[in-house]
């Protein structure tokens, strides 16, 4: 009996002092703390990346519908020099998933809107230059479009300039998102800004 006592009293003795032990308290709050700031701590980063590159985004668009609205008259020179001036805009981002397209439309008597002249650019970088190359658009001369209402005014042009962004996560690196912004400007200098013609075109 005396033997059953002891032990019972030492078992009663090492779990209180199992109970009372604090070491190692802090380690294990740590091993659990840890995992989850980091997850925190790279969402914030990839958030806020995100959000600056969404205002990049912005900008350019704005940029190129500004650029082309200042001028009278364009040539493919004056797009690429728009095109590569707006995309410095990105950096340090890459711009090798950005999808640009700049186009004019006019709006006719009926209220109907329809593109006069559309190009896409696209932008390579070498070290501190940017080269653009034009190519043709998804959108064809005469193809109708739908506007805002509150831009709908007849016999009206204006540019419109859209702008695609994939932007590739830096930590979870198989997670894409797609940023897409469209700026509508009027121009500034004439009634139309003309691209490969003499005359504003009314058709």
């Amino acid at each position: 009996m005396a033997s059953a006592c002891t032990v019972h009293r030492r078992l009663w003795c090492l779990l209180r002092r199992l109970r009372d032990d604090r070491r190692g308290v802090a380690a294990t709050e740590f091993a659990v703390i840890v995992p989850v700031m980091i997850v925190m701590f790279f969402a914030t980063l990839e958030v806020s990346s995100g959000v600056a590159v969404d205002r990049k985004v912005t900008l350019v668009t704005r940029t190129l519908s500004d650029l082309v609205s200042q001028a009278t008259t364009v040539t493919d020179t004056d797009l690429k020099n728009v095109f590569a001036a707006s995309y410095g805009i990105l950096q340090p981002y890459p711009t090798g998933s950005v999808e640009a397209t700049i186009s004019e439309i006019y709006v006719n008597k009926s209220n109907v809107a329809k593109i006069q002249w559309s190009k896409k650019g696209t932008v390579t970088q070498s070290g501190s230059t940017a080269t653009a190359t034009l190519s043709a658009s998804s959108y064809n001369q005469g193809d109708t479009i739908t506007l805002p209402t509150a831009l709908v005014t007849a016999d009206t042009y204006l540019i419109m300039s859209e702008v695609t962004y994939t932007y590739h996560a830096i930590t979870f690196s198989k997670y894409n998102l797609t940023l897409h912004d469209k700026t509508y400007t009027r121009p500034r200098q004439s009634v139309c800004v003309m691209y490969g013609t003499t005359v504003c075109t009314t058709n």
